[in-house]
């Protein structure tokens, strides 16, 4: 099992920034990729931005992509969300996974909450951290 604590949200002004980190303790030599994952009350959760462990290779959402940078640090098991420009439409709550299988499938419609390596696969989420942009 792998365990996910995540940090530094709070409330930013809109065209202000955050930095998001996610810390992995336990069986992390199972994460083969590492994201973001945002949801918004009465609204599916969506996928915000994809590392994978293994390359380093990234995947953005369009409504982020050129705002958003996601990093990680193998040697601490830890996982950054650097966002600027933020807008009041980025207000949510932000939480940090760590799954296998495909880490692109999350980012298809309909498919966020699906487990991409399969149900017995590794699918493990923080308990979130709160967003909030006003304008």
């Amino acid at each position: 099992q792998v365990h996910l604590v995540e940090s530094g949200g709070g409330s930013v002004q809109a065209g202000g920034s955050l930095r998001l980190s996610c810390a992995a303790s336990g069986n992390t030599h199972s994460m083969n990729c590492l994201g973001w994952f945002r949801q918004v009350p009465g609204k599916e959760r969506e996928g915000v931005a994809v590392i994978y462990t293994g390359g380093g290779s990234t995947h953005y959402a369009d409504s982020v992509k050129g705002r958003f940078t996601i990093s990680q640090d193998n040697a601490n098991n830890t996982v950054y969300l650097q966002m600027n420009s933020l807008k009041p439409e980025d207000t949510a709550m932000y939480y940090c996974r760590a799954y296998g299988g495909s880490c692109l499938l999350p980012f298809l419609p309909g498919f966020p909450s699906v487990n991409p390596g399969g149900d017995n696969a590794l699918d493990a989420w923080g308990q979130g951290t709160l967003v909030t942009v006003s304008s």
